[in-house]
């Protein structure tokens, strides 16, 4: 079974009828598949849910990775490349994903329909800050590094909400966005700067 018709028909059916189709028989009904065709592809509509937001992920790295330019960059301009190639994708899909902003909470979707998608983007994350390390853009930190990832999680998260919610001339001001999100970032993890910090957060903290 092609996923990606199965895929298209749940987003048809949400933009059509602005919510979730009721069952899986009723999406099969659309699709004209038998409902053990289905079950051959997805274990339920949350796992299409799910396979949406990871599909648009996995398309734009797959398509980073064939770019040999790409392969140069460094670990900031790799992540830089890979919101700003984002960002496109999602736009294929924007009235359906506008219609989720309206009817879930992102933290909701945090927790449910971007679960593959966190994953898989934190194992994206995982490589380019080992990468970052040997270049020395990315300074590894005693108990610190280890939730690097998880600050770049949120992160993807702010650049969606942010891509959401933007009205400028060609998502323009999402652009800016990325570009000051990841730079600052980086300036934090590679600076004494976090260093400063987290020493000026123990003083304070041994002083109470």
């Amino acid at each position: 079974m092609n996923k990606q018709l199965i895929r298209n028909a749940y987003k048809v059916y949400w933009l059509e009828n602005g919510k979730a189709p009721v069952s899986v028989y009723a999406l099969c009904k659309i699709v004209d598949i038998a409902e053990t065709d289905f079950y051959g592809t997805y274990s339920s509509l949350e796992a299409v849910d799910q396979d949406i937001w990871l599909n648009l992920f996995q398309k734009t790295l797959d398509q980073l990775q064939t770019d040999e330019i790409y392969q140069q960059y460094n670990a900031q301009e790799k992540l830089l490349a890979f919101y700003f190639l984002w960002v496109q994708q999602l736009k294929e899909d924007r009235s359906y994903l506008l219609l989720q902003r309206k009817h879930f909470r992102l933290p909701d979707l945090h927790r449910n329909k971007l679960e593959t998608f966190r994953k898989a983007f934190n194992d994206y994350v995982s490589d380019l800050i080992k990468a970052g390390y040997q270049t020395n853009e990315i300074k590894e930190r005693k108990y610190i590094s280890d939730q690097y990832v998880h600050g770049f999680w949120l992160q993807a998260l702010f650049v969606l909400r942010y891509w959401l919610d933007d009205n400028s001339p060609q998502f323009e001001m999402t652009d800016a966005a990325i570009e000051k999100a990841v730079n600052l970032s980086f300036q934090l993890i590679k600076s004494n700067t976090l260093d400063s910090l987290l020493d000026f957060g123990k003083f304070i903290f041994t002083r109470k």
